[in-house]
């Protein structure tokens, strides 16, 4: 059995892949992980690779999902989208979006595009 919070993860997951397609955006893969981290998912909108950062927070009390991409949290995420250029000689232009979730309250689901600047 799957703990609640790992089965709600994965359904935010689902809805934020559903919602990019249903935008045009074609998935290459899903949780991609190694020694840095993980990527939620890593797609291909035209000719850009997008890297998606999926964030969900169930209730607003502590904090909206947007809040919880921290520095250090954006360091991970770029190292391992580094690695992940690396492991498939990607050569083609990168960016980075945040989709994040929010149970209750503000604004249901918000796409960032470009949320994090790549300084590579």
């Amino acid at each position: 059995m799957i703990a609640k919070h790992l089965e709600y993860g994965q359904q935010a997951e689902q809805q934020a892949l559903d919602f990019l397609q249903s935008r045009g955006l074609r998935l290459q893969e899903r949780n991609f992980r190694c020694k840095t981290g993980e990527i939620d998912l890593v797609m291909r909108d035209a000719g850009t690779l997008v890297f998606v950062e999926v964030r969900f927070r169930q209730s607003n009390d502590f904090g909206r999902a947007l809040e919880t991409v921290t520095a250090s949290k954006q360091r991970k995420l770029l190292a391992t989208a580094n690695r992940y250029i690396q492991m498939k000689r990607i050569d083609s232009a990168c960016r980075f979006d945040i989709v994040a979730l929010n149970g209750s309250g503000s604004t249901p689901m918000e796409w960032i595009k470009n949320a994090i600047q790549i300084a590579w």
